[in-house]
């Protein structure tokens, strides 16, 4: 029933433009962001905390662990019983982390969506901080570490991460490791929890057959629960721009290779067009990307490499990666490194700005034809302190930008020939 319901609501119609409105809640002003729509009788609400997210880790995969504590259900019924309750109305409720927030979503036929409000309350009046819950989320995320000692992407990743943000919260293992994991303890999850989920960090996102009012009351209802909590402002990392290459030895017969580097760039730049552009040529577009073309298509060294240009509150950075065999992985690289140094330092042809505005233009229908995704957009606008419409606008902005101007923007950015690489080899393989 619950994939029925999730179904129901990608398919949902344009029914009814994105809004910000807000309630008050105690001392605090909570944002709501909002649309509604009756082509399906669905409704979902995600309560997003700002500043809770994996950066906010006071122990390594300590917010992690937190959301999985709440996916537990209550004290009262237990994790059986209490998805029992929310199994028998097609309910959902779940809890999630991501770097930046927490995020909590409940979703429901219309016809029910009080009552699954109800089992939501009842589950931060009353979270399941019992030993049994504990011991269970910690056996799950052990097995999960288990499972990424051979998953040889997370590796690369994760070393790309800790070389490429030394010294900076990104860099530590934000999902945990075997001794974080053993050190949290129930108590910990407990005080995380009851300071960092509040009312006063808080945003609605609700879409459906929901009106306005409806959506402001059951805001009201749940955060009205919640604590004031201490909020802190999203500090910008940086990247390194040292250019360094580290190796993981493994028993692979693939080199996983992820790279990175700095992008002095900021979500606050007001044009952001000629960074998407830069970014779907890049590496971000697939086929046709300068890196596909050079990497793939010339020489046939991988089936696939890509890399996005990640522009965020709290770090922006260019990002990316490719497999390739372990005799290749150093031709690989320099070509990697090629491709960005011929990038930054010429610019992109006209034929190439023509094919990607003629995308990028011509896609715009297929991230904005479903419920979800113009919920995702109006929240990301008000996240990133943008007005309704600033995608919108960005996209007239693109396509009338000329080859001068997104030249003149791709060779100022030299940033990106700074290029630090995380690759998963054989340890024979380093020695070449």
């Amino acid at each position: 029933m619950k994939q029925i319901i999730i179904l129901l609501v990608l398919l949902q119609g344009v029914l009814m433009a994105s809004s910000i409105n807000e309630v008050k809640i105690k001392d605090s002003t909570v944002p709501i962001v909002y649309e509604g729509g009756d082509y399906v009788p669905i409704v979902s609400i995600q309560f997003v905390f700002t500043g809770a997210g994996h950066l906010s880790n006071t122990k390594d995969g300590i917010a992690d662990m937190s959301a999985k504590l709440l996916n537990e259900g209550t004290r009262k019924d237990g994790s059986v019983g209490f998805a029992t309750k929310l199994d028998a109305r097609a309910v959902d409720i779940h809890s999630s982390v991501g770097r930046e927030s927490f995020v909590i979503e409940v979703s429901a036929l219309k016809s029910e969506f009080a009552y699954a409000i109800e089992r939501l309350k009842e589950l931060l009046k009353d979270p399941n901080y019992t030993q049994e819950a504990y011991e269970q989320i910690g056996r799950q995320k052990i097995g999960w570490l288990n499972q990424k000692r051979s998953d040889f992407d997370y590796i690369s990743a994760t070393a790309l991460r800790a070389e490429l943000f030394n010294g900076t919260p990104l860099a530590r293992p934000y999902d945990g490791t075997f001794e974080s994991i053993e050190s949290i303890t129930l108590h910990d999850l407990q005080t995380f929890i009851q300071t960092h989920i509040g009312y006063n960090n808080s945003c609605a996102v609700v879409g459906g057959d929901i009106t306005l009012d409806e959506a402001k009351l059951y805001t009201q209802e749940v955060l009205s629960l919640l604590p004031k909590v201490d909020t802190k402002e999203i500090k910008p990392l940086q990247a390194s721009d040292k250019r360094t290459t580290v190796y993981s030895n493994e028993e692979t017969q693939q080199a996983y290779i992820y790279f990175g580097a700095p992008f002095y760039y900021s979500y606050k730049e007001k044009d952001q067009y000629k960074a998407k552009i830069a970014e779907y040529l890049l590496g971000g577009g697939g086929f046709g990307t300068r890196m596909m073309e050079e990497i793939r298509v010339k020489r046939g060294l991988t089936y696939g490499v890509y890399a996005s240009l990640r522009r965020t509150k709290s770090v922006s950075y260019m990002s990316g990666y490719l497999q390739t065999k372990l005799s290749t992985q150093d031709e690989a690289i320099k070509l990697i490194q090629e491709v960005v140094d011929t990038f930054v330092a010429k610019g992109i042809t006209e034929d190439e700005l023509d094919k990607a505005k003629k995308f990028l233009v011509g896609s715009e229908p297929l991230r904005t034809e479903t419920l979800s995704q113009r919920l995702s957009r109006a929240y990301n606008e008000f996240y990133y302190d943008r007005p309704l419409g600033f995608s919108k606008e960005q996209l007239k902005k693109l396509e009338a930008v000329t080859l001068e101007e997104i030249n003149e923007f791709i060779t100022s950015h030299k940033e990106l020939s700074n290029i630090t690489f995380s690759v998963v080899t054989k340890k024979e393989e380093t020695k070449k």
